[in-house]
């Protein structure tokens, strides 16, 4: 196997859930601010939606879709489970990651990429400017939401599973474009703080 990556949270969610699984694989660099992404050979061989990251197999096809990439890596190393060792434990993972997801990490990026990444993004995507200010906004509602819902160490309760990484990556993105973790969320900022101690943060930055 061999990891397509660039900048960015979501490259970076499949490299923390690799450094977790203790796998090293080689990587491929991604020139994302030059646009390699979307254009060929890139585009044509290795992923058609021209997005990072991209997982290439020994038999050359490729997985895409960082939850995908995570679910596969899990099925083939499983240990340490970090979706889960049971269905109940899996289920359980795919929820929060499912909440994380849709509640934080795709208003938080799409607030971005219509704002402080406007320039990058419009010749790329359809972009709403407009609409910046609703989905940063949307973000903090979701962030506010997971606040009143951790019952553990982890976002899952007492797993630390993919639903850390995945929230971990984007919430350290969006302290870097405009987005920072307000600090009256204390159960949050205590949870960066255990997550940041893991060795998989240093080796995944």
């Amino acid at each position: 196997m061999k990891l397509h990556t660039s900048i960015g949270p979501n490259p970076r969610v499949v490299k923390m859930f690799l450094a977790e699984k203790g796998l090293d694989i080689p990587f491929v660099a991604v020139d994302l601010m030059g646009g390699e992404n979307r254009r060929e050979p890139y585009n044509a061989e290795v992923n058609t939606a021209g997005q990072t990251p991209a997982l290439e197999l020994d038999d050359g096809s490729t997985v895409t879709e960082i939850t995908a990439i995570c679910e596969y890596i899990e099925e083939r190393h499983p240990t340490p489970a970090l979706i889960g060792s049971t269905p109940e434990e899996r289920a359980a993972t795919r929820m929060w990651t499912r909440r994380v997801d849709l509640k934080v990490c795709e208003p938080m990026a799409n607030g971005f990429r219509y704002s402080e990444g406007l320039r990058l993004f419009e010749s790329r995507m359809r972009v709403l400017p407009e609409a910046a200010p609703g989905l940063k906004a949307v973000a903090r509602d979701g962030l506010e939401w997971l606040e009143g819902h951790m019952q553990g160490p982890w976002i899952a309760g007492e797993r630390f599973t993919l639903a850390d990484v995945l929230l971990f990556s984007f919430l350290e993105f969006g302290g870097t474009v405009g987005q920072p973790l307000d600090p009256a969320f204390t159960k949050l900022t205590a949870w960066v703080e255990r997550v940041k101690a893991r060795p998989s943060a240093a080796a995944s930055a």
